[in-house]
């Protein structure tokens, strides 16, 4: 009998896939059209006591900002805005009321900043602790963020460092690791860890970024660019792997252009700070694939952190490369990042 652990997280998407009406699912979140000019965008993430967060790393209050951060951070890589979330909490009997109303206030203070509301959930009794978010969006069809919209020649923005949420898991869990790291740096990557930020506060840039470009080109209509795009909370290469394999497009990334905290040099050799960069995952940042003028007026606007880390290619190959010429060309794989099964 073959098991979810033999065909794995994806293989097992692939199955339940058949379920679903192809137009709606592979991307962060579904688009549901409700009238001509907006679109409904659902997305549910699904956190488990002992896999995604323990009392030894993670306070209620910051159990609850994660969670509430993973689907907004969906919501934005499918360009939407979040307009309400439900909760759907699995507790054990003995869970103290006191953890729970701590984990609603970590889940508001994460919404605050976007005035969005709770709308509804669900308690059940679990012999694990586990927190199901559902978040709802609303978008212009003109706008949406689709794995599949990367074109060949594009440049590959992140808008942020990568490597630093599983520096600060590490950290917490080892943390005699940071002997030579100041306390500012300590506490910087520990936060990346606990309190992700949902990058929604960049949607406007880009498409301000998009609208400029388009008016000042033969494209005068905005409608025409597509934008390619994921959130990186699986890991960037992850996101990368998965974007060019929705667009049947190839990649070259260059390792010296990925944006990776200062202070992980101090942490971890470079070699082992690319690879949490690479394939570390939780940082939470989007991964977009825009035409080249576009991808460097967004990191402009953006500053410190973002950065064109490579070009999408004609072909299938997803290669890391490296502009100084020292590393051999290395394939990006799903293989090494985060599986559940």
């Amino acid at each position: 009998m073959t098991t979810v652990k033999d065909i794995s997280e994806q293989g097992l998407l692939k199955v339940l896939h058949r379920f679903c009406p192809t137009e709606v699912v592979g991307d962060d979140a579904a688009i549901v059209p409700i009238q001509p000019h907006k679109s409904l965008v659902v997305t549910t993430d699904t956190l488990v006591d002992g896999v995604h967060f323990s009392d030894r790393t993670t306070s209620p209050e910051d159990v609850g900002w994660r969670s509430a951060a993973a689907n907004l951070s969906d919501l934005a890589a499918m360009g939407a805005f979040p307009i309400g979330i439900t909760i759907a909490l699995g507790l054990t009997g003995d869970t103290p009321v006191t953890w729970v109303e701590k984990l609603y206030q970590g889940i508001s203070e994460c919404l605050q900043p976007y005035n969005t509301p709770i709308v509804g959930g669900d308690i059940v009794r679990s012999p694990i602790r586990t927190i199901s978010i559902t978040a709802f969006g609303q978008i212009e069809p003109s706008q949406t963020i689709l794995r599949s919209n990367c074109q060949p020649q594009n440049a590959i923005v992140v808008t942020g460092v990568h490597g630093a949420s599983k520096a600060g898991l590490e950290l917490l869990l080892h943390p005699e690791l940071g002997e030579f790291l100041t306390e500012a740096e300590r506490s910087s990557l520990i936060l990346d860890h606990q309190r992700p930020r949902p990058r929604l506060d960049l949607l406007t840039n880009l498409w301000n970024c998009l609208s400029l470009n388009s008016s000042n080109s033969v494209e005068k209509n905005q409608n025409s660019v597509l934008v390619g795009g994921m959130d990186s909370s699986d890991g960037l290469a992850d996101a990368i792997v998965q974007m060019c394999q929705a667009s049947q497009v190839g990649a070259k990334i260059d390792r010296n252009q990925i944006p990776i905290p200062s202070s992980l040099t101090k942490l971890v050799s470079p070699e082992q700070a690319l690879k949490w960069a690479l394939y570390g995952g939780e940082d939470f940042e989007l991964v977009l694939c825009l035409p080249p003028i576009c991808g460097q007026e967004l990191v402009k606007k953006i500053g410190v952190g973002a950065a064109i880390v490579g070009t999408t290619t004609d072909d299938t190959d997803i290669l890391l490369i490296d502009s100084q010429g020292i590393y051999p060309n290395e394939q990006l794989t799903l293989s090494q990042a985060f599986q559940h099964f």
